[in-house]
């Protein structure tokens, strides 16, 4: 008797978690995006080097994302902060369960402005011509209902128009 009560017991706490479960929502999984746009100085122009850059404050970076047929899936815009960081949440992108869109295959971030004058031209730092790829540095916000995936970019840059032609490349 007190065994096919154990039994019970056991079957009831084992499913407990399983009814728990199917009462909540199911978690929101978001997409976001940071990283750093900076002006690179002339002596490090035409190298990677942001040795000596400083921020770019109000740049604006795009984050471009293609399916697998390589058509682009999601794309917008964003401003950096004061300190040339932009933390963007990526609403309307949507994770699938196909490899090639996820984020880290699918989403680059190029630069796209800066409003300074006189340091506007774009660099190839990071891949920024192209798309600097996103990078997973095991960083996620959780929330009751709510789960964050961070992804890094860059750091981008800009460089000033005026440098000399660079000799060491």
């Amino acid at each position: 008797m007190a065994r096919s009560q154990l039994l019970i017991l056991l079957s009831v706490l084992m499913a407990f978690p399983a009814i728990i479960a199917a009462d909540q929502p199911e978690k929101k999984i978001d997409v976001v995006v940071e990283g750093v746009v900076y002006c690179q100085s002339c002596e490090n122009a035409g190298t990677w080097s942001l040795s000596g850059a400083k921020p770019i404050p109000a740049a604006k970076v795009s984050v471009v994302c293609k399916n697998y047929k390589d058509q682009v899936s999601y794309y917008k815009v964003f401003e950096t902060d004061g300190n040339g960081y932009f933390y963007v949440q990526l609403e309307g992108f949507t994770m699938s369960q196909c490899l090639l869109e996820h984020p880290l295959q699918s989403c680059h971030v190029k630069p796209v402005s800066s409003p300074l004058e006189n340091c506007n031209l774009l660099t190839n730092v990071n891949y920024g011509l192209y798309g600097s790829p996103l990078r997973y540095e095991n960083k996620k916000l959780f929330g009751s209902n709510y789960e964050a995936v961070v992804f890094a970019a860059g750091p981008l840059a800009f460089r000033p128009d005026h440098c000399p032609f660079p000799t060491h490349v």
